[in-house]
């Protein structure tokens, strides 16, 4: 896929890297979005004004932000005819990554096989506007025999394709796993979550120099495990935090990928799309002083 142009793409921040060498400065485009865009609270929160319809919020969502997470596609199977009306009304510089339905992740169905050839055929009318698909795997899903196979076979069926894989127990983050990710060229996402026991810890590990992923979760540990999404991710961060996640993790990702994509899943209270904003700002103020 080509990167659009800049001027047009809002929430895009172009991080430049001066050469290790002789030669011309490397650049590495960096997007900013959040998990899902079609949230009612965010009219009562103010990021889409008074009486704002869900079918005219993505147009509004592209004023800020030039990607989108696709939510719904893990709900419910990705369907061509739905997403090629998203894809006709979605404003031109728009991209999308789209969720693997949850029959194939958390509540993994018996002809999950067939499933993935439905998911595949559903998100077609993406075309070159997908930048990733995101297999979020569930927080139980240990590193055995048995799911290290079923992982494999996901992978398999999804090859062509860009994916990139997200874990939640601790017992993936080891080099093996990264170096098979590597081999299939598939990224790594890149977490913030609460810092709880068995949770999958965050890293600045790029698996594919094509892009990196990261998504933010909000680090709301009372409310993790509660069970409530309000409560999970009612979550605002701090420009500190944001700024030591530049420095300690965006920064040496952006400069071994061609490309970055960042997401912010504390949609709570339209915190998601305050909170991208603030680091798009950030990174471009990095952005300046790199390109002095």
């Amino acid at each position: 896929m080509v990167d659009r142009d800049r001027s047009n793409c809002p929430g895009r921040v172009d991080l430049v890297f001066d050469p290790v060498s002789a030669g011309t400065a490397s650049v590495c485009p960096v997007y900013i979005g959040t998990c899902g865009y079609s949230y009612t609270e965010w009219v009562d929160s103010g990021f889409y004004p008074e009486g704002t319809r869900t079918t005219g919020m993505l147009g509004l969502y592209g004023r800020c932000f030039s990607v989108v997470e696709l939510n719904y596609t893990w709900y419910q199977m990705a369907r061509a005819e739905l997403l090629s009306r998203m894809v006709e009304k979605a404003p031109p510089h728009m991209l999308f990554a789209a969720k693997l339905t949850r029959t194939m992740t958390h509540e993994r169905a018996d002809n999950w096989r067939e499933q993935l050839q439905l998911y595949r055929q559903g998100i077609a009318p993406l075309g070159d506007r997908l930048v990733a698909v995101q297999i979020q795997l569930p927080p139980g899903f240990e590193r055995s025999i048995a799911n290290r196979n079923y992982l494999a076979a996901l992978l398999d069926g999804l090859e062509g394709l860009p994916v990139a894989v997200e874990f939640r127990h601790v017992s993936w983050a080891i080099d093996s796993v990264f170096a098979e990710l590597a081999r299939r060229k598939v990224t790594l996402v890149a977490v913030d979550e609460p810092s709880l026991p068995g949770l999958f810890p965050a890293l600045d590990v790029v698996t594919n120099p094509a892009l990196f992923y990261v998504r933010f979760h909000g680090r709301n540990t009372n409310g993790w495990r509660s069970g409530n999404m309000q409560k999970k991710f009612n979550y605002d961060y701090s420009d500190e935090e944001l700024q030591l996640w530049r420095e300690k993790y965006i920064l040496p990702m952006a400069a071994r990928a061609g490309r970055g994509f960042v997401f912010f899943n504390n949609h709570v209270g339209a915190q998601a799309p305050r909170n991208g904003a603030r680091l798009a700002a950030i990174l471009a103020q990095q952005s300046k002083r790199a390109g002095k």
